[in-house]
C-alpha cells in the first residue's frame, strides 16, 4: 500500500499559485467585492495552521469574508487571511475566498500584492504577486454609481486625443521651458568636439559641462567656432527680478556663441538650452534672453516606501536640470523606511531601512506595499551611507539643484520610533537605563487609539518626550555634518508634519501630563509647542524650516464649523509650508492663498495638478492612486499657480467643481502674490518599487511641470470669458503636446534614455457596410505608432501607422498596436479583435 503524504509545513518552492479579481463596486456603498483564489501546486499537503499575508490599500470589512476564511489587520498595509479550524491543505485544492473591503477597487494599484505564507511552525516563503483579473466591466471600471469619470478604453483614448492637429516643425517651440524671448534666423552655426570655450572666473564648473556636450559631437570640416561664458550681473532680461542669478542671454552667431549669465545658475541654464538647440552638431543662429517666473521649482522623491539607488536618484536629477529645474526634495523618511545613516543613531538604518520577516528574528519593519517577506531582496530595504549622501548632494550641487532633506515628525514616524525602541530594549537589557531612554520616541503606556491615513495605529511620535526634541536635533546635527562634509550649504530641512491621526496623545499619560503642567486645553497646543521647538533647533543653525500644510494650520471653529486657519505664532521668515491638499471639492482648495496672505512663504503642491504618484488615466491598467482624481501631463501643464480656480479640472469622482466653491476661495492679494515661493511635482513611493516606475510616473509629467514653472506666465486666468479661456489653454495644450511629441521627448532619448511614459494609442473602429475602418491616435503629436495584424507583438520595424487601415469584409484581424520612442521602447501594447468588434458595432 502506499504511504500516506504527511503534510508539510511550507514547500520548498513555496508552489501556491494566486489570482485577483473585483467582482463589483456596486454591490454595497462605499465598497468592493473581491474574489482571491489560492492553488496549492506542490505534490504535497501544507499543514493546518499556516496563514497568508499580503499587502493591500483597501482595508477587508469584518465579517464579509465567506468560506470558514478570515481576513485580519496587522498594522500599515499588512493583512492576513488564514483558516481557522481547517485540516490540511491538500495538494492540487484551490481554495476560493470572497471578501468586501472598503472604498473601490478600479485598477491593478488597488489589487493586493506581495503575498507570503507563514506555516504553523513559523516557516516563511514569499509567494509573490497574483495575477490580476482585467477590470473590464461597468461595475469593475467605476466607483459605484457616483462616479462619473469616464474609463479610458482605447476608444476613450482617441476621442480624448481627437482635438490635438499635428503641427509643422516650425509652429512648434525649439525651447522647453518657453523662455522670455526668444528668435532664430534660417543660417545654422556648426559646433563640434574642436570647438574652443573661453569662460570667466566662477564658471569651470559650467565650462565642464559645456566640454563634456561639445565632445560628443563628431568632428568637422567646418571652420572652429568659439563659445563665450562669462557672468553679466547686470543683465538685463524682463522678470529676471524674481532669481536674477539664473537669467541669461544666449547670442549664436555663425562664428562665436555668447553665453552671459545673471550668476553661475545662469549661464548653466543657457549651457541647456544651447543643448536643446542643437541637431545633430548645428544650431540656429539667433538669440534667446531668459529668466524664470518661479524662483523656486522642485520635484520631491520619497525613497521611504520604496528604496531607490544612487544612479536612479542621479538620472532624475539629470533630468530636472535639463529642464530648468532646481529644488530637490529629498523625501528620505517615512513609516515605512528610513533611508540615511545617522551615526549616533545606528538603529535608524539597521531596523529602520530593513523590511520583511528576517529569518533571525532581528527587528525590522513589517512588508509594506507589496515589498514581500524576503528583507534582502525587498525594494522596501536600503538606506544611503554619509559617502553616498554626500555624493547625491554634491552632484545635484554641481547641476545647481539644492536638496532639501526630509525626516517626517511627529506623525509618519514609525520607521525612527521601532528603530528607537529595538536601542531603547538593546541598552537597557544590558543595563543601561539612561541611555536607553535618551532618544526613545514612544510612551509605552500610551492608550492612544488611532488609524493613519496608511492604517497604522502606532506612527506617531510621543512629543512630550524631552527624547523626541533630542532626537530631531541629533538628527538634525547629522545632516548639518553630512552637508558641510560635500562643501555644500544645508539651507531648509523639511520636516514632514502631515497627516498625524485624529485620536494621538489623547491617551498618553505623558502628553496628558505635560498639557496639565503647562495649562494647555487642546492637543493642538502640545503640536504647536513642539513644532516651535524643532523650528528653534533648525533657526540655532541658520536653516528654514519646511513643512507640509499641515505644519501651518490650526483648527477653530467657524460660524459652527470646524475650519483649518493658518497659525499666525509661525509666519515670516524662517519657516517655508508646502501647500498639497487641494482636491477639488475638499474644502482647501485655496488653503494655499490663505497661508500666503497670512504671511507664509508658500511651494505649491497641489495634489490635483502636482501628485505624479497618481494615475495619468482611469485605467485599470494604469498605475498609479487617484485619492485626488486622475493626474496626466495636461493637468500639471494647465495649472494656473496665482489662480487655481481659472484652470480647475474636476472633483475626484469625475464631476464638475461647484460655483459656490470657486466663489468661495480666497483670492492672492498683493503681498500672498510674492509670497508664493513656486511649485513643486511630488512623486510618492507607494507604487515607485523600481527605476522604471519612478521614471514613468516622473516624466513627461515633470517636463509640463517645468513649464509652468518657469516659462512667463500664458494669461489665461485674465481672460474673462469662459469659452475663450477654454480655447487659449487648447491652443497652448496643442503646441505643448506636440512639442514633447516632436522635440523634447526625442531630445531625452538621446541624452538620458530616460524611461517617460509613452501614452498608449487610442484607436477607433467603424464598420461602414461591410467594410471596417480603424482609426488611430496619440496623446503626443510625433510619437511613432506601429502595429501589427496577426496578433504579434509590434517594434520599430513592423508597419507604421499613417492614416485610416481598411479591412475588407469579414477579414479576421488582430490589431496590436503601441506608440514608440526613438530607442524602440514600446507603450503599453493596445489588442484589439478588429471583427468582433466590428460586428459588435453591426
Amino acid at each position: 500500500m502506499p504511504h500516506p503524504v504527511s503534510p508539510v509545513s511550507v514547500p520548498a518552492s513555496a508552489p501556491i499559485t494566486l489570482t485577483w479579481a473585483c467582482l463589483s463596486n456596486f454591490d454595497r456603498s462605499n465598497a468592493f467585492t473581491a474574489r482571491l483564489t489560492l492553488r496549492n501546486r506542490s505534490a504535497y499537503p501544507i499543514a493546518p495552521g499556516w496563514s497568508i499575508c499580503f499587502n493591500t490599500c483597501r482595508k477587508a470589512i469584518p465579517g464579509s469574508v465567506g468560506g470558514g476564511y478570515a481576513i485580519d489587520h496587522v498594522n500599515g498595509d499588512l493583512f492576513r487571511l488564514s483558516a481557522p479550524g481547517a485540516a490540511a491543505w491538500p495538494a492540487g485544492v484551490t481554495l476560493t475566498v470572497d471578501y468586501q473591503a472598503q472604498f473601490w477597487a478600479i485598477s491593478v494599484t488597488d489589487a493586493p500584492l506581495g503575498f507570503y505564507i507563514v506555516a504553523a511552525d513559523g516557516a516563511v516563503a514569499d509567494l509573490g504577486d497574483p495575477a490580476i483579473a482585467p477590470f473590464t466591466t461597468p461595475q469593475q471600471r467605476h466607483r459605484g454609481v457616483a462616479d462619473q469619470a469616464p474609463a479610458l478604453d482605447a476608444a476613450g483614448r482617441y476621442r480624448d486625443n481627437a482635438s490635438l492637429v499635428t503641427l509643422p516643425a516650425a509652429q512648434v517651440g525649439r525651447l522647453t521651458p518657453t523662455p522670455v524671448a526668444a528668435s532664430f534666423g534660417a543660417q545654422r552655426a556648426t559646433l563640434s568636439r574642436h570647438t574652443s570655450i573661453v569662460f570667466s572666473d566662477g564658471l569651470r564648473g559650467e565650462a565642464a559641462l559645456l566640454r563634456a556636450i561639445l565632445d560628443a559631437l563628431p568632428a568637422s570640416p567646418a571652420p572652429a567656432s568659439v563659445v563665450r561664458i562669462v557672468l553679466d550681473i547686470d543683465i538685463d532680461i524682463e522678470h529676471a527680478a524674481v532669481a536674477p542669478q539664473e537669467a541669461y542671454r544666449l547670442d549664436i552667431a555663425l562664428d562665436a556663441i555668447g553665453i552671459r549669465g545673471g550668476g553661475a545658475h545662469g549661464v548653466f541654464n543657457g549651457i541647456q538650452s544651447l543643448r536643446q538647440l542643437l541637431d545633430g552638431a548645428s544650431v540656429p543662429t539667433g538669440q534667446v534672453q531668459d529668466a524664470p517666473r518661479f524662483a523656486y521649482r522642485g520635484m520631491m522623491l520619497d525613497v521611504a516606501r520604496h528604496f531607490a539607488s544612487v544612479a536612479t536618484v542621479l538620472r532624475l536629477l539629470d533630468c530636472m536640470a535639463l529642464y530648468k529645474l532646481n529644488r530637490f526634495h529629498f523625501h528620505l523618511t517615512d513609516d515605512e523606511g528610513w533611508r540615511f545613516f545617522v551615526p549616533a543613531l545606528p538603529e535608524l538604518t539597521e531596523v529602520g531601512a530593513r523590511r520583511g520577516v528576517a529569518p533571525d528574528g532581528a527587528p525590522c519593519l513589517p512588508p509594506s506595499f507589496g515589498s514581500g517577506a524576503d528583507v534582502a531582496a525587498s525594494a522596501g530595504t536600503g538606506f544611503y551611507s554619509a559617502a553616498e549622501l554626500i555624493a547625491i548632494v554634491r552632484y545635484a550641487h554641481a547641476l545647481h539643484i539644492e536638496v532639501i532633506p526630509e525626516f517626517n515628525v511627529p506623525g509618519h514616524a514609525r520607521a525612527a520610533i521601532v528603530a528607537m525602541r529595538a536601542r531603547h530594549d538593546r541598552l537597557r537589557a544590558g543595563g543601561d537605563i539612561e541611555g536607553a531612554e535618551r532618544y526613545l520616541l514612544d510612551d509605552g503606556a500610551d492608550a492612544s487609539v488611532y488609524e493613519s491615513v496608511q492604517l497604522w495605529h502606532d506612527n506617531v511620535v510621543c512629543i512630550a518626550l524631552p527624547s523626541a526634541e533630542r532626537f530631531f536635533d541629533t538628527v538634525v546635527a547629522a545632516l548639518v555634518a553630512l552637508f558641510e562634509a560635500a562643501g555644500v550649504p544645508l539651507r531648509t530641512v523639511h520636516t514632514g508634519g502631515d497627516e498625524v491621526p485624529a485620536g494621538a496623545w489623547a491617551g498618553s499619560p505623558l502628553c496628558q501630563a505635560l498639557m496639565r503642567q503647562r495649562g494647555w486645553t487642546t492637543l493642538a497646543q502640545l503640536r504647536g509647542d513642539f513644532a516651535a521647538r524643532c523650528h528653534a533647533i533648525l533657526a540655532r543653525h541658520g536653516i528654514t524650516y519646511g513643512g507640509w500644510e499641515e505644519s501651518a494650520l490650526e483648527h477653530a471653529l467657524v460660524d459652527g464649523h470646524s475650519r483649518s486657519l493658518p497659525a499666525r505664532r509661525f509666519a515670516g521668515a524662517g519657516f517655508q509650508v508646502y501647500a498639497w491638499n487641494n482636491a477639488w471639492g475638499w474644502g482647501q482648495e485655496d488653503v494655499a492663498y490663505r497661508l500666503a496672505n497670512a504671511g507664509y512663504q508658500v511651494v505649491l503642491a497641489n495634489a490635483a495638478n502636482l501628485y505624479f504618484d497618481l494615475a495619468y488615466a482611469k485605467d485599470g491598467e494604469e498605475p498609479g492612486y487617484y485619492w485626488a482624481g486622475f493626474v496626466d501631463t495636461r493637468d500639471a501643464f494647465t495649472f494656473c499657480p496665482l489662480d487655481a480656480g481659472a484652470s480647475a479640472g474636476s472633483t475626484p469622482m469625475g464631476g464638475a467643481v461647484a460655483a459656490t466653491t470657486l466663489a468661495a476661495m480666497a483670492p492672492l492679494d498683493a503681498g500672498g502674490r510674492t509670497r508664493i515661493a513656486g511649485l513643486q511635482g511630488q512623486l510618492w513611493g507607494e507604487n515607485a518599487n523600481s527605476r522604471q516606475r519612478i521614471e514613468y510616473l516622473a516624466a513627461p509629467r515633470l517636463i509640463a511641470l517645468a513649464e509652468r514653472a518657469w516659462a512667463p506666465d500664458p494669461g489665461w486666468s485674465s481672460i474673462d470669458v469662459p469659452a475663450e479661456r477654454t480655447r487659449a489653454v487648447a491652443s497652448a495644450w496643442n503646441e505643448f503636446a506636440n512639442r514633447l511629441g516632436q522635440r523634447v521627448l526625442p531630445r531625452l532619448d538621446a541624452t538620458l534614455a530616460f524611461g517617460y511614459r509613452l501614452p498608449p494609442p487610442g484607436v477607433r473602429i467603424e464598420r461602414t457596410g461591410g467594410q471596417c475602418s480603424v482609426a488611430a491616435n496619440v496623446a503626443l503629436p510625433g510619437l511613432a505608432l506601429h502595429y501589427t495584424v496577426d496578433g504579434s507583438v509590434p517594434n520599430v520595424a513592423s508597419a507604421r501607422y499613417d492614416g485610416a487601415l481598411a479591412l475588407a469584409p469579414g477579414a479576421a484581424a488582430i490589431l496590436t498596436i503601441a506608440s514608440f520612442d526613438t530607442g524602440g521602447r514600446a507603450s503599453r501594447l493596445v489588442t484589439i479583435d478588429l471583427k468582433a468588434a466590428a460586428d459588435e458595432q453591426a
